[in-house]
């Protein structure tokens, strides 16, 4: 499955729009990831805790969004868009949103 952000795909022709999918991944902090990163952000330093957790939620939602698309007998997803929000104190959500497409 070719996944791009680009609403074309030099050298290949779309042959059929499919419609919008999506996917989306809602992770959990926890409290020892909290305390470490509020102690990144005093000292400096990137908190990788987070970034795995984040790294980890985008990869799901890719996931999620291509699974949709495939369904839909796409062999692409252009336009894809991903979004991110914080839900509560403690979760994080990705969202990837995209077109299903079948390219030559």
């Amino acid at each position: 499955m070719l996944i791009v952000t680009t609403d074309a795909i030099e050298g290949r022709r779309v042959t059929a729009y499919l419609g919008l999918v999506s996917g989306d991944a809602i992770v959990g902090a926890n409290m020892f990831r909290d305390l470490f990163a509020r102690v990144r952000d005093v000292v400096g330093g990137r908190a990788g805790g987070y970034e795995k957790a984040l790294r980890g939620a985008k990869d799901a939602a890719l996931a999620d969004m291509s699974d949709a698309a495939q369904a839909l007998g796409a062999n692409a997803v252009i336009g894809v868009d991903l979004d991110y929000e914080t839900v509560g104190e403690s979760m994080l959500m990705v969202s990837a949103n995209g077109t299903a497409v079948r390219i030559e």
